[in-house]
């Protein structure tokens, strides 16, 4: 059965604010999957769980201002919410169990890179950050960049620096965990 919507809304809303496109249904999910060809698609698997997706959505968030090269496009599912595009969703991830919070970088119809909830739990959104700036830099490419990248743009910063220098530029709800 899935959560209150009002306990979910601020957990969907950490991905969509920063322009992720939420798929709801499976028809959404193979919508996104059909014309892959030459693109790059980073899918989160959001979830309620504290403990790993807590840091999962900020991290996805520290890649997405920080990387220099990017997905051409960044969707979700909300597992144990929006149960038909998750079951969807993970059908393009033959072979690999599900979890959740997870987190999937594909090249055109094949996952290439992934984040099980083995690999968030129990380490810092940047260090999960770091991990996706990798992946985006391994396996995008220049055409999926964010426009105007500039110097201004926060680092990603090691554990023991995040203790020291606080990221003003992400809300304070984030800056705790990181």
């Amino acid at each position: 059965m899935p959560y209150p919507e009002a306990l979910v809304a601020p957990m969907r809303a950490e991905l969509t604010r920063l322009g992720v496109t939420e798929l709801v249904d499976g028809a959404a999910v193979d919508q996104a999957f059909s014309d892959t060809s030459g693109v790059t698609t980073l899918l989160v698997v959001n979830s309620v769980c504290g403990c790993a997706a807590a840091n999962a959505r900020p991290a996805v968030a520290l890649a997405r201002q920080t990387a220099d090269v990017q997905p051409d496009r960044y969707v979700t599912v909300f597992a144990g919410q929006d149960i038909e595009a998750t079951e969807r969703a993970r059908r393009y991830l033959p072979g690999i169990p599900p979890s959740s919070p997870f987190i999937a970088l594909f090249q055109e119809d094949e996952p290439v890179f992934v984040l099980e909830r083995r690999h968030i739990e129990g380490r810092s959104a940047s260090a999960i950050a770091n991990d996706l700036v990798d992946a985006f830099s391994a396996h995008c490419t220049a055409e999926g960049s964010r426009d105007g990248a500039s110097a201004d743009m926060p680092e990603v910063r090691s554990d023991e620096e995040q203790d020291t220098i606080p990221d003003k530029s992400l809300p304070d709800t984030f800056r705790s965990i990181l």
